[in-house]
C-alpha cells in the first residue's frame, strides 16, 4: 500500500499554486507514486485569504494559525510558500514538531539564519528539501548525466544567467520583494541563488567569489492591495514613494573547488528577458549549453565528434532522458514550469519513504545563503572573499 502523507502548506499566493498543482499532479504522472501527497491544510494571513485558498488549490481545511497547524499530530510535512522573513520561524518550528519540511528559496536572509534551519532539521532527523526546482529540468538533469559520465571531460569554466525585466519598470510598486528586513536581498536571493545552486549541482563547490551588486532604482510606489505583486497592473507612479534597499543586479566571478572559473549574473531589470535562464559549461572534451526558454533542448558539443560534425546539436530531452519516462511519450512534446515541480514532489516523497535526505537540502540552502553573503561582502570590499 502507498503510504499517505498528510501536507500543510503554510503561504497560498503564486508558489503556493505552483506547489499545490505538484502534489495533486505527482500520482498522475509517477505511478505508483512513492506515497500519495494528501492536501490537508492550507494556512494563509486571514482566514479569506486561507478559505479561497483551500478552495482553489484542493485542500481539506484553511487555517491562519501556522504555529497550531505545525504542532498537530496529523500532519506529515510542512511546506513553507511564504516569504523569506518567516521562513526559519516556520521551519524551526516544523522541526522541533518533527515534521518533515520543504521549503521555498532562498533558505533563508542570511548564512546565519539558514544555518540555525539546518542544525534544527538535523537535530530533529527529519527530511528537509530545498525548493531549487530548475535542476529539476530534464535537460538540466541530461547535463549533469553528460558532465558525470565524462563526456565533456574535465570541466574548465561556466556562465550562468538568471536574467528577467518585471521590475524594470521603476513605477512597479515596493512588494516585500524590494525590502532587506523581508526579503534579505534583491535579485540575488530571489534569482541569483537558482543560478548558483545550478552551478553547485554541475559544476562543484564555490569557494570565492569577485562581485559587484548594484541598485538601480532607488524608490518605488508604496504597494496598495495584495501582498506580492510581480507584475502589479498600476505602474502609473502616483502616490508615496518609498526606498527600495536591495540589490537589482549582481554580477560574480566564482571560483570552484576543482579549479574551474565561472561567472554568474542575475537582474529583474533586463528589458526584453522573460526567465532567461542559462548556462554554458566548457570542458576539456566538450560543451553544454542551456537556455530555460526553450527548456526542452540541450546544446552539446562534443570533442570526439567527426570533424564534418562539429558544433553544437540540439538534443530533445524525452522518455530516454532523466525523469522522461514519467512524463510525456515522445521528444519534445513540451514540458513546463509545472512539470519541475511534479518531479520535486517526487523526489521528496520519495526520499521521505526511503529516509533519506534529497538535494538540494537544508544544507545546500545554507551553503548558497553562506556564498550570497560572500558575493555582499565581496562588493563591498570590491576584492575577492572566500566563501566560509
Amino acid at each position: 500500500m502507498t503510504k499517505t502523507l498528510n501536507v500543510a502548506m503554510i503561504g497560498g499566493g503564486f508558489m503556493g499554486k505552483a506547489h499545490a498543482l505538484a502534489y495533486a499532479a505527482m500520482p498522475m504522472f509517477f505511478w505508483p507514486p512513492p506515497a500519495t501527497p494528501h492536501r490537508r491544510v492550507v494556512v494563509d494571513l486571514t482566514a479569506e485569504l486561507a478559505e479561497a485558498a483551500r478552495q482553489r488549490f484542493g485542500f481539506v481545511e484553511a487555517a491562519t494559525d501556522w504555529k497550531a497547524v505545525v504542532a498537530r499530530s496529523d500532519i506529515d510535512v510542512v511546506d513553507i510558500v511564504t516569504p523569506n522573513d518567516s521562513h526559519a520561524p516556520i521551519a524551526i518550528a516544523a522541526a522541533e514538531a518533527g515534521k518533515h519540511i520543504i521549503c521555498e528559496k532562498p533558505l533563508a536572509r542570511t548564512g546565519a539564519e539558514a544555518r540555525s534551519m539546518q542544525d534544527a532539521v538535523e537535530k530533529a532527523g527529519v527530511t528537509h528539501m530545498v525548493a531549487f526546482n530548475y535542476r529539476r529540468t530534464p535537460a538540466v538533469a541530461l547535463a549533469k548525466r553528460y558532465i558525470d559520465d565524462g563526456r565533456i571531460g574535465k570541466i574548465l569554466s561556466f556562465r550562468g544567467t538568471y536574467l528577467q525585466d518585471w521590475s524594470a519598470d521603476p513605477n512597479g510598486p515596493l512588494s516585500w520583494r524590494f525590502q532587506r528586513k523581508i526579503a534579505g536581498s534583491g535579485a540575488l536571493g530571489d534569482i541569483g541563488t537558482h543560478v548558483i545552486d545550478l552551478a553547485r549541482y554541475l559544476v562543484g563547490e564555490i569557494t570565492a567569489v569577485n562581485a559587484l551588486v548594484k541598485t538601480y532604482v532607488a524608490s518605488r510606489p508604496l504597494q496598495s492591495g495584495g501582498f506580492d505583486q510581480l507584475a502589479a497592473s498600476d505602474k502609473s507612479g502616483k502616490g508615496p514613494r518609498g526606498a527600495v534597499d536591495v540589490d537589482d543586479e549582481v554580477l560574480t566571478l566564482v571560483k570552484f573547488a576543482d579549479g574551474a572559473t565561472g561567472s554568474i549574473e542575475a537582474t529583474r531589470n533586463a528589458y526584453g528577458r522573460n526567465n532567461f535562464i542559462t548556462l554554458e559549461i566548457h570542458g576539456d572534451r566538450g560543451s553544454i549549453a542551456f537556455n530555460y526558454e526553450r527548456m526542452d533542448e540541450l546544446q552539446v558539443m562534443f570533442a570526439d565528434d567527426p570533424g564534418d560534425a562539429r558544433g553544437f546539436r540540439t538534443v530533445y530531452t524525452g522518455p530516454a532522458h532523466p525523469y522522461g519516462g514519467a512524463l510525456w511519450p515522445i521528444p519534445a512534446l513540451g514540458i513546463g514550469y509545472g512539470e519541475t515541480k511534479i518531479i520535486e514532489c517526487h523526489d521528496f516523497m520519495s526520499a521521505i519513504v526511503k529516509g533519506e535526505q534529497p538535494s538540494p537540502n537544508f544544507r545546500d540552502g545554507c551553503r548558497i545563503s553562506e556564498i550570497a553573503d560572500a558575493i555582499v561582502k565581496s562588493s563591498e570590499a570590491q576584492n575577492w572573499v572566500a566563501v566560509a
